[in-house]
């Protein structure tokens, strides 16, 4: 499988070295805006500045796109039409049309689409999933991921911000989460936010909240802030109540806020049956970052491989990014937003 690979942040460094080891894989071309690769692994690749020269030159059989949000939809589509398939991170997109325009180009051209939902494919999130989903709904969700980020972070998120607020980049993550317990349609999305920081533009907040009401009666709340100003008291709460019980990550079993392995790791779950003694579950072996990349990309080039149908992950991506969105303008606006 012929590989170009977009983007070499956190992200797509994870993913060209999943590749790179996968043995069903080929890389044919890095893309970068500064036109080079400094990891060693990497070195024998040639580097582009320009993804659509590269997409042009390669011919891959496979694109997968890691670079600011909104390059996503316009790579994705490009990437499709010349006949690769497509891994692109999360958010799919920077509005719901534009991912509609993508999933719609998807089932067009008959390509794969997979979006970088990466906790679906960690057994401690799946584990956390189907124990919430045994309790019964309806269910509330309370979940947050606030990041003290100072130095090189900061300037990453400020350049995320650019484009896409924190409630969106991480939110899609969460309420995906949400979706897979409930199966039900969210109705009604109200949010609130705030700019913390001179460093971000006006009309950008890096700290916001929003709640989510579901067709089954079910509510969430998700959180997100970024920046140095960010508490690290209760950063990371993720509990699933329902009438049957609840299930909750124990905290205190994480790195520094703005470390990435720690926005995927569990260390254990709490279950908790209405009635019952509390049982904790260790996951004392989780795998870490690079290893949950690994996984991603060996599910995409299986998804390819078997013509596994992607048409629930591709609308349970839509749906995702339309709640955050929605959050957004409710933010903005200062209005509840309509489902």
């Amino acid at each position: 499988m012929r590989v170009l690979i977009a983007g070499l942040g956190n992200m797509g460094l994870s993913h060209a070295l999943a590749l790179h080891h996968h043995p069903s894989a080929e890389i044919v071309g890095l893309v970068n805006r500064s036109g080079r690769c400094d990891h060693p692994d990497l070195a024998p690749y040639p580097v582009y500045d320009d993804f659509a020269r590269a997409l042009a030159t390669t011919t891959p059989d496979l694109a997968v796109i890691a670079t600011y949000s909104d390059t996503h939809a316009d790579y994705a589509v490009a990437a499709m039409e010349a006949g690769a398939h497509v891994f692109v991170e999360k958010p799919l997109a920077t509005t719901v049309a534009d991912a509609r325009r993508v999933v719609d180009c998807a089932t067009a051209t008959g390509r794969k689409l997979v979006v970088g939902y990466i906790l679906r494919h960690h057994p401690s999130w799946q584990r956390l999933v189907a124990e919430a989903r045994s309790h019964g709904g309806p269910y509330v969700f309370r979940l947050n991921l606030n990041q003290q980020s100072t130095g090189p972070t900061w300037e990453v998120h400020k350049a995320l911000m650019q484009t896409t607020p924190p409630i969106v980049d991480c939110g899609v993550h969460y309420v995906d989460v949400m979706c897979q317990i409930t199966d039900a349609k969210p109705v009604r999305v109200h949010g609130m936010g705030l700019r913390l920081s001179a460093e971000i533009a006006e009309d950008m907040y890096n700290y916001g909240q929003f709640q989510v009401i579901f067709a089954d009666g079910s509510v969430g709340w998700y959180e997100a802030g970024w920046g140095p100003m960010m508490s690290e008291v209760a950063y990371f709460v993720k509990d699933v109540i329902s009438p049957g019980g609840a299930v909750s990550i124990l905290s205190g079993m994480h790195p520094d806020s703005d470390s990435v392995e720690g926005h995927t790791k569990v260390g254990a779950l709490r279950i908790h049956r209405t009635g019952q003694p509390d049982t904790d579950i260790d996951f004392p072996e989780e795998p870490d970052h690079q290893a949950l990349c690994d996984a991603e990309q060996a599910w995409m080039l299986r998804a390819i491989a078997e013509d596994i149908d992607l048409t629930r992950h591709m609308e349970d991506a839509v749906a995702s990014l339309a709640i955050c969105l929605a959050a957004d303008e409710s933010i903005r606006t200062g209005k509840a937003i309509e489902l």
